[in-house]
C-alpha cells in the first residue's frame, strides 16, 4: 500500500529512512528519485547523500551540523512541493547491453549448485517460464528482454542495480535460491521477487540466473568514460535495455572491453517524464504477454 504520510524511521545517529509504503511499486520509487533529486538541487544543509531505493529514501546526514527533526522538517517541505507524483520529471539515461540469454556459463553455475548444494534443484529458466505461466524458457528470454528495466537502486555490492520493468506486461516474479549460491560469474542477469539485477563480480548469490552481458557495470581503474565520476556505473533513475545476442558477439565484445577499445551503447541523460509514462501505461492491456 501507498502511505497517506511519509513514515520517517531513525537510522542510528545520523540516517533517517522515509518510507513511502510497503511494497515493490514503481509510483512509490518515483517519490523516492524525486525527493533525493529535490533534496540535491535544495542543497539541504547537512545532507551528506541519499539512497533512494524501490519504496523509501535513505538519508544521510551530519548530526554535529543538523538534528534529526531539522531534517525531517526540512525534508517534508520538499516533499510537499513535489506534488503528485505524476508531476515529477527526472534525469534518465538508457544502455542497452549485449545480452546471453539461456546462457552456458549459468548452466554451469546451475549445474555446481545442483551436484553440490541441492539436488532437487529445478533449473532456473525453467522455473521462472513454469511459475509465470510461459511456454518455455525460451518464452521467457523473449518477454524479459521486451522491455527497458528501471534502476530503482543499488546494492548489496557496488553497482549492482536493482531493476524492475517499465512495460507491465513483462512483469513476473522469482524465487530466490534457498540456500544462496557460493559464486556467481560477473555479469550474470538474475531475478529474485519482481526485481531484476546484474551481478558486477564474481559473487555469491540467491536469484535466479538465465543471461549474461560481457560489459562491465562497475571498475575500480576507470577505464571507460562513463566511470569517469564513480567506479560504479549506474545511478538511480537510469534505465536499462537487454538486447539478446550471440555467444560469438559476446566474446568479440568481451575482446574490445578487454583491449579498451568498447563503446558503451547508451543514450545520455533524458527527461524521463512520470505523467507520460503513466499515459502510456493506461494505453495498453497490461494483462497481455508477448
Amino acid at each position: 500500500m501507498i502511505y497517506k504520510e511519509p513514515k520517517f524511521l531513525p537510522g542510528g545517529d545520523r540516517y533517517i529512512l522515509i518510507e513511502f509504503g510497503n511494497e515493490m511499486n514503481l509510483e512509490l520509487n518515483f517519490m523516492g528519485q524525486g525527493l533525493a533529486a529535490a533534496i540535491k538541487e535544495n542543497k539541504t544543509k547537512g545532507i551528506i547523500e541519499t539512497a533512494p531505493c524501490f519504496a523509501s529514501t535513505l538519508i544521510h546526514y551530519d548530526p554535529d551540523i543538523v538534528s534529526f527533526d531539522y531534517v525531517k522538517n526540512e525534508v517534508t517541505e520538499l516533499i510537499q512541493s513535489l506534488g503528485p507524483s505524476e508531476d515529477i520529471e527526472l534525469d534518465s539515461r538508457v544502455f542497452y547491453f549485449p545480452t546471453v540469454y539461456l546462457d552456458p556459463w549459468s548452466d554451469e553455475c546451475i549445474d555446481d549448485y545442483i551436484e553440490k548444494i541441492n539436488p532437487d534443484k529445478q533449473r532456473d529458466a525453467e522455473l521462472l517460464a513454469d511459475l509465470n505461466n510461459l511456454e518455455s524458457p525460451e518464452h521467457f528470454a523473449r518477454v524479459h528482454s521486451a522491455t527497458e528495466y528501471w534502476v530503482a537502486s543499488l546494492g548489496f555490492w557496488p553497482g549492482l542495480p536493482f531493476m524492475m520493468p517499465l512495460d507491465p506486461r513483462c512483469a513476473m516474479t522469482a524465487p530466490k535460491y534457498n540456500p544462496p549460491r557460493t559464486w556467481t560469474p560477473k555479469g550474470t542477469v538474475g531475478m529474485g521477487g519482481g526485481s531484476t539485477a546484474i551481478y558486477p563480480d564474481h559473487l555469491p548469490g540467491g536469484y535466479q540466473i538465465f543471461g549474461r552481458i560481457p560489459v562491465p557495470i562497475w571498475d575500480t581503474e576507470k577505464r571507460f568514460p562513463q566511470f569517469e565520476d564513480s567506479i560504479c556505473l549506474f545511478k538511480p533513475g537510469d534505465r536499462v535495455k537487454f538486447v539478446p545476442c550471440s555467444i560469438e558477439e559476446f566474446e568479440h565484445i568481451e575482446r574490445q572491453v578487454d583491449d579498451g577499445s568498447y563503446i558503451y551503447n547508451v543514450v545520455e541523460y533524458q527527461k524521463f517524464s512520470v505523467k507520460n509514462y503513466k499515459n502510456w501505461i493506461n494505453s495498453i492491456d497490461k494483462d497481455a504477454r508477448f
